[in-house]
């Protein structure tokens, strides 16, 4: 079974923006939560530019800094970036490797902190 159609949906299913980049900072694929959320900038007609065209200089420098993090060990592959008060998130930079634990790529994470206000189970008789 490929596992590629899984990990696609996983990503895609997050509500939250995902935005996967190689390590030359291309955006390589845009979840629909990361296309809905930078509209404004593109969407996902930001998939083949590179990121750091979407920042200024500190913002890149800081990117620079981080993908050389991850660069020096295989154990270096997450690091808390921001946090949005005004979203209650915290944002974190996540090392992507490939099996023989080199550096691929990288996404960005939003992490939310309001409690969800979903039904459980929702849509289900009972559980």
């Amino acid at each position: 079974m490929e596992l590629y159609p899984f990990l696609k949906s996983l990503v895609d299913m997050d509500r939250s923006a995902v935005v996967i980049c190689d390590l030359e900072h291309k955006i390589i694929y845009m979840n629909p939560a990361a296309e809905k959320n930078y509209a404004k900038w593109g969407g996902g007609d930001l998939v083949g530019k590179k990121l750091t065209d979407c920042h200024n200089a500190l913002s890149r420098q800081k990117i620079e800094k981080v993908t050389d993090w991850f660069l020096k060990s295989s154990e270096n592959n997450r690091i808390y970036t921001f946090h949005n008060a005004k979203e209650n998130k915290d944002v974190y930079m996540v090392a992507l490797r490939n099996e023989s634990k080199e550096l691929i790529g990288y996404y960005e994470k939003h992490e939310y902190r309001n409690a969800e206000t979903e039904v459980f189970y929702k849509g289900i008789e009972e559980v």
